[in-house]
Parts: structure tokens; sequence; C-alpha cells
């Protein structure tokens, strides 16, 4: 696993894309591969942000998100998103950390935890669940817009066209974690140990009253119905 960024090491990233009235996202580069991975700001109604598998970008970005509210809680959604977890933890010394239960020992490895997701201070606008069957190593953020419901998964879900390049390929074809969206091979060997009862997750959450998009940690955004329909296609994996 590549080693936890302490100091703020900026990779390339895309710009920040505004979902809705409380939501960003960004898309950034991991080291030395071609997946991309996601990160997610949330805007609760004070001004806080909530910020989702966090991903440290250049200044003017940084700028922008910081003038927009104050980072409040730092979501390491599993053991191996936590690249700039410490990084981020060093520029805002304020900031919570959360991580599942199951990925906490391993959070914790390289930045302090302060809760677990069932620890999270749910309002009306975010909300953390854990998924059944993964030992507790994943969760579920669910936000609340002007628009509707955006569901924010991590690993549990891949959605991404396969890559090119030979780790690009090894990741995506031969550990089948593409084309998306789809419930990986890797997955499925790693951390999920009953099916059924993460099947049974995705298909309560696809029918989520309200569901606007689904987000993924691993590239593509699947908006209106199609976010609905990823849910259901990812469960024909299980």
């Amino acid at each position: 696993m590549v080693k936890a960024h302490v100091e703020w090491k900026v990779l390339d990233h895309g710009p920040i894309e505004k979902l809705a009235d409380n939501l960003w996202w960004v898309q950034g580069s991991l080291p030395g591969m071609s997946l991309k991975r996601v990160m997610v700001i949330v805007r609760l109604a004070d001004g806080r942000l909530v910020i989702h598998n966090g991903i440290a970008l250049k200044e003017p970005s940084m700028r922008e998100i910081e003038a927009w509210g104050t980072p409040a809680f730092l979501i390491v959604p599993n053991g191996g998103h936590r690249l700039d977890a410490p990084a981020y933890k060093k520029r805002y010394p304020n900031v919570k950390v959360f991580a599942p239960a199951g990925a906490r020992a391993r959070v914790e490895e390289v930045v302090p935890v302060d809760g677990t997701y069932d620890q999270f201070p749910a309002d009306e606008t975010v909300r953390l669940e854990m998924l059944h069957g993964v030992r507790d190593s994943e969760g579920a953020m669910i936000v609340r817009s002007g628009d509707g419901v955006t569901l924010v998964l991590n690993d549990a879900v891949f959605n991404m066209d396969r890559k090119r390049d030979p780790l690009g390929f090894f990741f995506t074809t031969l550990l089948g974690s593409a084309p998306g969206p789809r419930v990986s091979r890797l997955a499925k060997l790693a951390f999920i140990k009953d099916k059924k009862a993460l099947r049974n997750d995705l298909e309560r959450l696809a029918e989520t009253p309200g569901l606007e998009r689904l987000v993924v940690a691993h590239e593509k955004v699947a908006s209106g119905p199609a976010a609905r329909d990823a849910l259901r296609k990812a469960c024909e994996y299980l």
C-alpha cells in the first residue's frame, strides 16, 4: 500500500464540480495508477463541511473550499482510502475524523480517529450508516440536497471503464472492477463476506425516496434514474 501523506502533496486532479446546492465533487489521481479517486464535500446548514475521502488539492481549489465553509468532519471510508487523511488533519487540526468500525485500526495507523460511523452526529443533511456483509469495513453517506438525495459509497460498488495501462488492466480487468457499475471481484475477495446481506442493502438503498445520484469512490457519478439502475446492476454481481 502507498504510504499515507503527512505533508500536503498534490497529485493531478480535476476542477471542483458543484453537483447540488450543498454538494461538491472532485476527481483526483492515485500514485502510479490510471484509476481516479473521488472526494465529496457537503456543506451543513451552519456552514461546517463534511469531507468524504479527502484529496489534497491545489491552493486555489482549497481556498475556494475554505471560503465555502469550515472543514469540520473528515470521513475516511475504509482502511485503503487514507492516503491524504494525515495531511488533512495537519492542515485542519480541529477536524473530527470518522471511519467504519471495522476499518478503524487501519485508519488509526496514520491518523487518530474520533469516532465510528454510528457515532457521527447526523442531522437533516448528512447521515452515515454501515453496510451489512462487509465486516464493518465500509458504509454509506446519505446526503439530502435541494434536488434530492445523494448516496455516497466507497469500494462496495465500482463505476468506471476498463484501463489499458498494465496496472490499470490488472485492476479493472483481471480483478473484475470494470466496466461498471458492478461489485468487483477484488471487493468480493477482500472484504465482502455475506453477498446476500450486501445485496439486500444495495436493493434497499436503490429504493431510497428522492434518490437523485450515486457517487462511488472511483470515477463515475450516476444521476437521475441511472442512480437507481446502477445499484440494481451492481447487485447482479453478488
